[in-house]
């Protein structure tokens, strides 16, 4: 008897845009980790194409399917200071804590190699409103006019977690301000990042912003707020978005490098569960070629579980700072 294995079987995917500038849904795949190298190209490709990608009906996948599928985009890093639901990387997006931030943000630029990829899994839903929306912060700064551009590019932001919770949640209550500051900022990190960085894979410039900037480097507290709001509403005008309506066993997968996202509060108080694998990126670097710099603590500390962020892609070689989209 044949004990050979035969290799799993290449899926039909189609790809149908749901936005002019960002979003696709994928069918005709079944995630997990047993996913054919084609497949995963064929996802990957996507990705980097649309910034964003929607799967339906991906009901079968629990925390460890959920990370094996993550597995096949990179080294899945744990939250550097939020504890996991599984002790291992799927970090809960629930209603109760995290899940009503009400904010632009990308995924965890408060250290210097913040995610490459998330991938959202929808576990509970509301009978109405919690959608996510997300931006395309490369055409963000493509869509800028050139004086801009040429700001934009010289320009550095300090990135922290350690932000007024209670002014961006005047609702929270007084035990979720006391568990965001516990636990959510517990180790206080400060991260200058280039205002524009080189995508390492397309090449694109792409916007690094969002609600983590604690300022603009070298500018006063009033120049500093006026400039970034100036970026940051080209990032989030309507026609540089998608919205996604979630339904029970949900996916979508983002490009963290070319994205921001905002998991809207409208609600009520019903129940909204998600969960997150992030996937590990490298360090930015800003088309000048100068990379991003931990300010503080001195080094990234060990998550919980795994790696610290940027552990898997140290040794990457650097980025090109020439390109940029449409040039």
């Amino acid at each position: 008897m044949s004990t050979a294995t035969t290799a799993p079987e290449v899926q039909k995917i189609t790809v149908r845009k749901v936005g002019g500038r960002l979003g696709a849904v994928i069918s005709g795949v079944r995630l997990g980790g047993d996913l054919p190298a084609e497949t995963v190209a064929e996802i990957r490709a996507a990705l980097l194409a649309h910034k964003v990608v929607f799967f339906r009906g991906q009901d079968h996948l629990d925390e460890e399917a959920h990370e094996a599928f993550g597995r096949l985009l990179g080294t899945p890093v744990a939250h550097p200071t939020v504890p996991s639901a599984d002790g291992r990387y799927s970090l809960p997006i629930d209603s109760d804590f995290g899940g009503r931030a009400n904010q632009w943000h990308t995924d965890v630029t408060f250290v210097p190699a913040y995610p490459a990829f998330s991938i959202l899994r929808a576990v509970v839903v509301p009978p109405y409103g919690g959608n996510t929306l997300w931006a395309n912060t490369a055409t963000a700064y493509e869509s800028l006019p050139e004086p801009l551009r040429v700001l934009a590019d010289s320009l550095r932001a300090v990135h922290s977690n350690d932000y007024d919770y209670a002014a961006l949640r005047p609702g929270a209550l007084p035990e979720q301000i006391a568990r965001f500051r516990e636990i959510f900022s517990s180790t206080k990190f400060l991260t200058e990042h280039p205002v524009v960085r080189v995508h390492p894979e397309t090449g694109e410039r792409t916007l690094l912003l969002g609600n983590f900037v604690q300022r603009i480097s070298g500018l006063t507290g009033a120049d500093s707020r006026d400039l970034f709001s100036l970026f940051q509403r080209h990032v989030e005008r309507p026609e540089n978005t998608v919205r996604w309506q979630w339904q029970v066993g949900d996916v979508a997968i983002w490009d963290n490098r070319a994205t921001q996202h905002y998991g809207v509060d409208d609600s009520d108080e019903h129940d909204r569960k998600l969960r997150r694998v992030t996937i590990d990126g490298d360090v930015p670097v800003g088309v000048d070629g100068h990379s991003s710099t931990l300010l503080a603590p001195e080094s990234v500390p060990d998550p919980a579980f795994g790696i610290p962020s940027g552990a898997s892609t140290a040794d990457a070689a650097a980025p090109p700072a020439t390109g940029a989209a449409g040039e």
